[in-house]
């Protein structure tokens, strides 16, 4: 990760040096680029938009192909046909559109019909648009709503006449979000917030709207692309998963160790304790995310815990999944978390106000995002304009991540009581649903698609409305997993894709196979494989053939087709492998210590 890209950034900065530093991006050999091709239909230049977007994007391992509209082509590019387009089939679509390209805009001597209709007329193109664009290209796409306008003809009654512009612009963004509440992978960019945030005045200056056909001033592209970028790098699993929270000075102020628990700065006695109080506020918020928080401090556990048990103090103990306080350097204790909780290093934030701290951990481990935070007053803010969690779904399996988190915990706990594996894995009495896949879990499952990737023998992506189309296509076999035992839920845990082929229509290529490394070890992989077989022969199939491509990460699954009893068939010289299986007529399942598909545990 460039420190140039991460937030705060240095806008002008990156628009001056924008080719050195793509060539920079683009020359990091450790980097495993997930490649995208993108199109931009704009309704004003994008030039700028678009060169900036790729660093971002590059900085999160995401390589993009771009299909560029022509200026204020964005409406008649993706509503009419456009062969271009079609040939150039995007992964996403990004609608870069503004204020400048509302058409109808309310008369002061107009009524209330009349207004009405008017913001009629902008919703229905711009809905024509949308539906067309899924339609044709059943792919994520991403709309700005519409920043104010740059002046007020009304004053402040702009807010709340019908015939204001301030109050139709308002009209028109709830009209967009009730559209994306209402139609998967659509996603609303908030340039409303954006250029608020960063100052009307500056964000729409007209000059660079004359000179240029820039609907945002030049300085102010940066934090737009950004924006847009991490709404891209969520939805293709890009996402930091877990806080690494250092203690002293950070969550709380004083060093407790010498101060004492009675002394550090927390509460409400003092402006700053208040601001200690209201930054532990923000990061249990980030719990009803399934966001996990952990503790890396340099101090006696006793000591760092005593911080907690204060009356006063927001965060708890309890809300830590792991607690790391000891004297070991802190890149070792953020290993051993991700580690303990089967996360990549690069899953956390790692939040310390000690600067030689950030550089070391940075050093070690340079895919953990480091923030610099500086004065406890503007922790909230680098840490909620940074992006690390940008929410393109909220499934109910994230909203129970942490008790999942702590249910592994528990189960790794009594799994030290048993000499046998087998005994233990049979005490969990493991319950699981297996099945072909249904609506209400499709959401959940392209959240896993994109963000499993050490259990992930393709690592293929895909979209919502990707997962859709096999689920309904006929020649396709769709399972996924979910998994309980007497500790908890563990949702959604494995995803198996597989293509139906062959000279005869009997054999099952297998396009994506995952599982998420929370539940390894306990014999789902077998369990899905006794279905996979079970269905495949009730569907005439003769034939599994199984794919292993390899990365940076998934190295951990390179032998899995042969543990399930394939033959390798091919390997060429990236180590690309082809496995086959050929179903034998009587098929003995792998696994015996999960129950599957039991009709009383369905619900």
């Amino acid at each position: 990760m460039l420190k140039e890209l991460e937030y705060p950034f240095n806008a002008e900065y990156l628009i001056k040096k924008k080719k050195h530093i793509r060539k920079e991006l683009l020359s990091d050999t450790t980097k495993n680029f997930l490649n995208k091709r993108i199109a931009i239909l704009g309704g004003e230049t994008t030039q700028d938009i678009r060169l900036i977007l790729e660093l971002f994007l590059l900085n999160y391992g995401i390589k993009p192909t771009f299909y560029e509209s022509e200026y204020n082509q964005w409406y008649e590019d993706g509503a009419f046909p456009n062969s271009e387009l079609e040939a150039f089939a995007p992964d996403l679509i990004y609608v870069c559109t503004c204020t400048r390209n509302i058409t109808e805009f309310p008369e002061i001597t107009d009524d209330q019909t009349a207004v009405e209709q008017k913001r009629l007329i902008v919703i229905d193109k711009f809905s024509a648009l949308w539906n067309s664009l899924m339609q044709k290209y059943h792919c994520p796409i991403i709309q700005n709503n519409f920043e104010y306008p740059f002046f007020r003809l009304m004053g402040n009654k702009e807010a709340s006449d019908c015939r204001g512009r301030v109050n139709f612009v308002t009209m028109l963004n709830c009209a967009f979000y009730e559209y994306a509440q209402a139609h998967d992978d659509f996603y609303i960019c908030d340039v409303n917030y954006i250029s608020a945030a960063y100052g009307l005045d500056k964000w729409a200056d007209p000059y660079y709207w004359h000179m240029y056909k820039y609907a945002v001033a030049v300085p102010a592209i940066p934090y737009l692309s950004f924006n847009v970028a991490n709404i891209i790098k969520s939805l293709y699993g890009k996402n930091q998963k877990a806080f690494n929270l250092d203690l002293d000075n950070t969550l709380w102020g004083g060093i407790i160790g010498d101060d004492g628990a009675d002394n550090i700065e927390i509460g409400q006695e003092t402006s700053l304790s208040q601001t200690y109080s209201e930054f532990q506020e923000y990061i249990k918020l980030h719990k009803q995310l399934g966001i996990l928080l952990t503790v890396n401090s340099k101090n006696d556990e006793t000591n760092a815990v005593s911080g907690f048990e204060r009356p006063d103090s927001v965060l708890r103990r309890e809300d830590f999944i792991a607690f790391k306080a000891n004297w070991n350097p802190k890149s070792i204790n953020l290993f051993e978390a991700a580690k303990e909780l089967t996360l990549l290093p690069e899953s956390f934030v790692f939040l310390d106000d000690n600067p030689a701290e950030r550089a070391i951990v940075k050093d070690q481990f340079p895919g953990v995002a480091v923030p610099e935070i500086n004065g406890v007053e503007h922790y909230i803010q680098v840490l909620d304009k940074s992006g690390f969690f940008e929410v393109t779904a909220l499934s109910q399996d994230d909203l129970k991540r942490n008790e999942m988190y702590l249910g592994n915990a528990k189960r790794q706990q009594m799994q030290a009581s048993f000499a046998n594996y087998a005994d233990y894995l049979k005490s969990l009495e493991m319950k699981g649903e297996i099945k072909t896949f249904v609506p209400m879990y499709i959401s959940r499952i392209a959240q896993l698609t994109n963000k499993s990737n050490q259990f992930n023998l393709t690592t293929k992506r895909y979209s919502q409305s990707e997962i859709e189309e096999a689920a309904n296509a006929s020649d396709h076999i769709t399972l996924y997993g979910k998994l309980s035992d007497k500790f908890g839920d563990n949702g959604v845990v494995s995803v198996v894709i597989g293509r139906i082929d062959g000279p005869k229509q009997d054999e099952l290529h297998m396009e994506l196979w995952l599982m998420s490394c929370r539940v390894l070890k306990r014999n789902m992989e077998f369990a899905m494989m006794d279905e996979l077989v079970k269905i495949s022969k009730e569907t005439g199939i003769r034939k599994i053939i199984g794919y292993y491509y390899p990365t940076a990460k998934n190295a951990m699954v390179k032998d899995f087709y042969a543990l399930q009893g394939f033959s390798k068939v091919s390997e060429d010289t990236e180590e690309n492998t082809v496995w086959e299986y050929i179903i034998p007529e009587n098929y003995i399942n792998k696994q015996s210590v999960i129950t599957v598909n039991a009709e009383s545990d369905i619900k």
